[in-house]
């Protein structure tokens, strides 16, 4: 089976959730990588690193109709049987245009993909993360699937593999869209799908004077600050930092939910996380059931006895 990877780059190095792909693109069968941009030398030989041959397509790309029409033509030269993309917005544009274009199937925001009973099956949280759906496309090929961020591991490094350079003449046609200015959004400022480490304030903090106790904290641990969403809409925070399913899908080593009381709609958007601590002082609280630690108080009071520990081991 052949397997296409597209790599996403941002400030000049392949994202996280790129790499992560790459791991379930070599178990399916055989993997390749594709990246389309110019200056990505760097990056290139960053996936390389992991033993999988990668195809960087030369081209101005800065649009996704570009982009698009980038892709159909590296698609069409290697003719895989599956491709798949991390589950970033820019891949949840591209999937399903490609798989139209190419009258085909397209799997959004799946965890887990494998082959059963010698056909690619694909797993997605559905329902706000309530129940699993278990899909397969038959018979249709190139299929398409983003992967939530955090699913898989990036595959250990080994004998680096080829980068192969190549270019494709976009077709004025093609671009229906013009780009015309891009402006750095605050969103772009709060990393929480590459974070190894979130602090997540909820409800429970009482308000928006005591969110200083999860600055500090993420501040002394080097983490990005999460919010859940009555948080937001209190307007305690802005929607950058909104974690769950119509916020952010985060997968850090570290999850810390401050004052959280664990509605699916946000645990959806957690559940990748390594390793989970909880605190609320609702013994009942359904964040319990996902955290590996939970600790039942006042948030506010527990979080500086916390701060206070933390400091000392520093």
């Amino acid at each position: 089976m052949k397997v296409l990877a597209y790599i996403e780059v941002k400030e000049g190095k392949a994202i996280n959730g790129s790499l992560e792909i790459l791991t379930p693109a070599a178990a399916l069968g055989e993997a390749t990588a594709v990246m389309v941009g110019t200056g990505l030398d760097e990056a290139a030989a960053q996936v390389a690193a992991y033993g999988v041959p990668v195809t960087l397509v030369e081209t101005e790309a800065a649009s996704c109709d570009e982009l698009t029409a980038a892709l159909q033509a590296q698609i069409a030269a290697v003719d895989p049987d599956v491709v798949l993309m991390s589950g970033t917005q820019t891949a949840k544009d591209l999937a399903p245009r490609l798989a139209a274009r190419l009258n085909t199937g397209c799997v959004t925001d799946a965890t887990v993909v494998e082959v059963v009973d010698g056909a690619v099956a694909y797993t997605r949280p559905a329902f706000g993360g309530t129940v699993l759906e278990h899909l397969t496309m038959g018979s249709a090929r190139p299929q398409f699937a983003t992967l939530r961020s955090g699913s898989y591991s990036k595959p250990e490094q080994g004998a680096a593999a080829a980068v192969t350079k190549t270019s494709v003449e976009i077709p004025s046609d093609a671009i229906r869209a013009k780009l015309v200015e891009v402006t750095k959004d605050i969103s772009e400022a709060v990393n929480l799908e590459g974070a190894d480490v979130i602090v997540t304030a909820g409800r429970g903090m009482g308000s928006a004077e005591e969110l200083h106790l999860v600055n500090e904290l993420a501040e002394l641990l080097g983490a990005e600050i999460g919010a859940t969403r009555p948080v937001i809409e209190e307007g305690w925070m802005s929607r950058a930092h909104q974690v769950g399913q119509s916020g952010k899908i985060v997968a850090p080593k570290l999850y810390i939910a401050c004052g959280v009381s664990g509605a699916m709609q946000h645990i959806s958007g957690a559940m990748g996380s390594k390793y989970i601590v909880a605190i609320s002082k609702d013994e009942s609280a359904p964040i319990f059931e996902y955290a590996n630690v939970g600790i039942v108080g006042d948030v506010k009071v527990i979080l500086p006895l916390l701060i206070e520990e933390i400091r000392k081991l520093k």
